[in-house]
């Protein structure tokens, strides 16, 4: 009967030092949550940060399925030098539907212009030629 007391006082005590010694990266495979094929803890790209399939992408190493053009400068090739407010329709053409000036990366502007071109866009919308939100 002393055994079964010692027995019983024991086993709790060795399952609780048993979850505490325990480093969470010695789980067990049930115990880990469920991940998605792509979920990955480094933000869901593969090795080298690129996407999915690591550095060379979908179609081999190095190897892309479509050519993507270089964007160029509309202001800088079409020789425009000053940005007016009052453009409202080359101004539109910067601005998204719901009302956001669409970024550098995606027009494809230079620096400089883009800079013009946010000041000129603000501009128009504080005398209300350019809407701040789209209408719903």
């Amino acid at each position: 009967m002393a055994e079964e007391t010692s027995t019983a006082t024991a086993t709790p005590r060795a399952s609780e030092g048993a979850a505490t010694e325990r480093p969470a990266g010695d789980r067990p495979a049930s115990d880990r949550p469920e991940r998605a094929p792509g979920d990955r803890p480094g933000g869901g790209r593969g090795p080298g940060g690129r996407g999915p399939g690591g550095p060379g992408g979908p179609g081999g190493p190095g190897g892309r399925k479509f050519f993507r053009r270089k964007k160029v400068c509309k202001f800088c090739v079409e020789k425009i030098d000053s940005i007016h407010y009052r453009d409202v329709r080359l101004l539109q053409q910067f601005v998204a539907e719901r009302g956001k000036i669409v970024p550098r990366r995606l027009t494809g502007v230079c620096t400089t212009h883009q800079r013009r071109l946010t000041r000129a866009i603000k501009q128009a919308r504080n005398i209300a030629l350019l809407p701040f939100a789209a209408r719903y």
